[in-house]
């Protein structure tokens, strides 16, 4: 698929793109980063009213409320918890532990099946899943302007980036702004279930969209759980060889993330079948007057905190 790359306008304060300079100037547009993308996709949504439009000539899907029919704000009642920090696992991608995908181009995005500048989604069954960001010290309020980036294993088990054979692959992994309801969306796959984990998304919300380039930055790191009622059904498939095996061999209680209270403010409430595909939505509870404890990496060496594999070695257990 070919993309037309936009050329920027010379200034004399330098190149630059819809009045506002290049982060990188020796750099084509769509190699500005996420934070300068995200910049665009908001000042495009000043102009647009609503909707995202991508860097270039590629779109960018809404930030839709999925299935949920209340608002945010009458969703999450004001003695609701905050959700629970968590390890980024060894292969978050945003700079923190080797590659960094947020430098990339394209990264804004909703639909991550792909990888970056490519069109060949990976196998799996089709999965939506929408978090709604909640700003509790605001009031219980949507967390408007929030920037999300999420990623997760594919139907084997690996992780684009780090496991073995993928490592010049970007797919599973993305970038959205929460809109006026709070709310971000990607289109993506159920992931599969590898050796000492329940199976799970990865997320980090950062404040706002200039801070999306530090990892530091994250006033969140978690994850979200995936219901064992949808995972049964889905772990039949050839496409999740291994999968059935690996979940029978863990419980929500037994995992190391979210063992301490079984997943209980992490669990996605989804609908939907294998034929059609499914939507997952969870609230983001966020209380940005405490510390974030989350993020970073396990130690080397057994997984550590998460029970995910060491880092640079394709997680375990699938097709074998």
């Amino acid at each position: 698929m070919t993309t037309r790359i936009p050329e920027p306008t010379p200034t004399a304060q330098g190149p630059a793109y819809e009045g506002r300079l290049l982060d990188r100037p020796d750099e084509e547009i769509v190699d500005q980063g996420a934070s300068f993308d995200l910049r665009t996709l908001m000042s495009r949504r000043v102009l647009l009213g609503t909707g995202f439009v991508g860097i270039g000539s590629i779109a960018l899907a809404a930030c839709a409320g999925g299935t949920s029919s209340s608002s945010p704000a009458s969703s999450a009642s004001a003695s609701g918890a905050e959700i629970p920090d968590e390890t980024a696992g060894p292969y978050p991608a945003d700079g923190s532990n080797g590659p960094d995908v947020l430098i990339q181009s394209e990264i804004v995005r909703s639909d991550i099946r792909s990888s970056l500048r490519a069109d060949d989604p990976v196998d799996g069954v089709p999965l939506e899943f929408t978090f709604t960001v909640i700003d509790m010290a605001g009031g219980n309020v949507p967390f408007a302007g929030a920037a999300v980036y999420a990623w997760h294993c594919d139907a084997q088990g690996r992780y684009s980036m780090y496991s073995e054979g993928v490592e010049n692959e970007t797919w599973l992994r993305g970038v959205q702004v929460a809109d006026t309801d709070g709310t971000v969306t990607f289109t993506s796959i159920i992931p599969g279930c590898y050796t000492g984990r329940w199976t799970h998304i990865h997320f980090e919300v950062y404040p706002d969209v200039e801070s999306i380039t530090d990892s530091t930055n994250a006033i969140t790191t978690s994850q979200m759980a995936l219901p064992e009622n949808v995972l049964t059904g889905v772990y039949d498939l050839p496409a999740y060889d291994g999968s059935a095996r690996n979940l029978s061999q863990i419980t929500l209680a037994s995992d190391n993330v979210f063992g301490e209270d079984s997943a209980e403010h992490q669990m996605a409430t989804m609908t939907g079948d294998i034929d059609t595909g499914y939507n997952a939505t969870l609230d983001v509870r966020i209380d940005t007057t405490t510390e974030p404890t989350g993020g970073g990496a396990p130690p080397a060496g057994g997984g550590g905190p998460g029970g995910e594999p060491p880092t640079g070695q394709a997680p375990a257990g699938l097709g074998s």
